[in-house]
């Protein structure tokens, strides 16, 4: 009998299910940095409304991915991967009918709920789809599709935002996750792992606690340490980590950090994420409003990320089957060094195209090598705690990027902004730009310019880091990963 007579004979159009599942989340979340300007203008949202609108999604998101990532592997991932799609779509229909901030706040709070049981599944489902030798294939759509995603969202956000209203980007999420849902039951067989007890004392305390440290986070900057929350977020954290650590069956596996590939793929990823974090999200209103650029033309600006990371991805595959992940992931993380370099020392749209250019190398070869290295550690029939535990490091990471990184960039840009400046202006470039003054919109784009410098500095520091960490703690040679047969992942039923 042929080695791989047990594969599923619809793997790829699976795969095409995931793809569409995860184009839903990312378009959703860089969509939205294109629509601050607009959200600013029609629904009088001021900036403390757009970091909520922002923040009130990664809160929720972060908070019960451990739970749903765990549940998914019990329940079963498609049956999770498709309520997710329908709240996540129903929420963003709810969205598009907000007339005041707090309820476009609400909306988005819900769309985390639907993000946090959707995306652990489209990563779980894929390694126990697919076995070692087409993985890394798998691992590079998968890959492509976020980074198109990351680019399509800004240019087909601009367009619509540009000839309807900043609702339709989330209209936009509607028929994508229709779509998905459909294909989800006619393609995918349900998966599940083995049958195992539920840990309802560590899904309690996983969701309090992740939910208060994100939120410690995101305050942090603006309110101060709110003592009371951290002092929860430590404890019940702690609580959960000893009490994982007695329960005969728990819902972290926390063997997984003592595999050398699976801890430094996490701390790469992470430090890569709180490097980007802040910096990706400065840079949709450089474009906007320090270059003067549309919502379109700033979509298109990304473009050049978009088409490098995708050729790469597929060039990281072939050079995958001669060289270590390790290799490719530390070549990576030094070439997006150097593409923050660019950011920082160069000016203008054709600086910042060929930072993007090159960014867009660098993480076509880290990325798939990353996650391959990650999920290749996790045991199959803890695929959905395992990539639950590796989206949460990830969101932590941004969560951080976005506050820490990103008050003290705001706190460069007041302080380089005039004194005579009015308070809006000197606190958000896009109050300096709406005030209309030619020599504040003048003194706020260079105090922009000079923030965003500094934070491709930190990017690049951040990069250089994860290199360093990838080099030290991953093996030279991925051990193979497990695939997954009807007897070890007892998931397969008919679609």
């Amino acid at each position: 009998m042929s080695a791989h007579a047990g594969r599923d004979p619809r793997r790829w159009w699976v795969l095409v299910v995931l793809c569409l599942s995860l184009m839903v989340l990312v378009i959703d979340t860089t969509v939205l940095n294109v629509a601050i300007p607009a959200l600013m203008t029609d629904l009088g949202a001021t900036p403390s409304d757009i970091q909520w609108i922002i923040n009130a999604y990664v809160l929720v998101y972060a908070g019960l991915l451990l739970t749903t990532g765990n549940l998914s592997d019990r329940y079963g991932r498609r049956r999770f991967l498709v309520i997710g799609l329908a709240l996540f779509g129903g929420a963003s229909l709810l969205a598009t009918m907000a007339s005041e901030p707090w309820q476009l706040i609400a909306a988005r709070a819900f769309m985390g709920v639907g993000g946090a049981m959707l995306m652990p599944s489209t990563l779980s489902i894929l390694i126990t789809t697919f076995d070692e030798d087409e993985r890394r294939k798998a691992m590079a759509a998968w890959s492509v599709v976020a980074t198109v995603g990351v680019i399509g969202g800004p240019t087909l956000g601009g367009f619509l935002i540009e000839r309807f209203s900043w609702a339709s980007v989330f209209l936009l999420n509607v028929p994508v996750a229709v779509i998905a849902i459909v294909a989800a039951y006619v393609l995918m067989p349900e998966r599940r792992g083995p049958e195992r007890r539920l840990d309802p004392l560590g899904v309690l305390l996983s969701t309090v606690g992740l939910t208060a440290l994100v939120y410690v986070v995101i305050e942090a900057p603006h309110q101060g340490v709110n003592v009371p929350v951290a002092v929860l977020a430590a404890v019940t954290l702690a609580v959960f980590v000893l009490w994982e650590r007695r329960t005969p069956h728990p819902m972290l596996p926390l063997e997984l950090f003592r595999s050398r590939d699976f801890t430094g793929a996490s701390f790469s990823i992470l430090l890569m994420s709180f490097g980007i974090g802040a910096v990706m999200l400065m840079l949709t209103q450089y474009l906007q409003f320090v270059l003067g650029l549309g919502p379109t033309e700033a979509g298109l600006g990304l473009l050049p990320y978009a088409i490098a990371a995708t050729v790469f991805n597929y060039v990281g595959v072939v050079l995958g089957q001669k060289v270590s992940n390790r290799t490719l992931i530390v070549a990576g993380m030094v070439v997006m060094a150097g593409s923050f370099v660019l950011l920082a020392t160069t000016g203008g749209y054709w600086g910042m195209f060929a930072s993007m250019l090159v960014m867009g190398i660098g993480g076509g070869l880290a990325g798939p090598a990353a996650y391959t290295t990650l999920m290749g550690a996790v045991p199959v029939e803890r695929a959905g705690a395992g990539s639950a535990l590796n989206d949460t490091v990830q969101q932590v990471g941004m969560a951080l990027s976005i506050a820490v990184l990103g008050s003290v960039l705001a706190a460069v840009y007041t302080s380089r902004m005039p004194g005579s400046a009015p308070a809006a202006a000197r606190e958000s470039i896009g109050q300096a730009v709406v005030a209309g003054d030619p020599g504040i919109v003048a003194a706020a784009r260079d105090a922009f310019s000079s923030a965003m410098s500094l934070g491709a500095w930190v990017g690049t520091v951040c990069c250089l880091l994860a290199g360093v960490t990838a080099m030290a703690m991953l093996r030279r040679t991925a051990p193979a990963a497990v695939s997954p047969t009807p007897a070890e992942d007892e998931s397969t039923i008919s679609a």
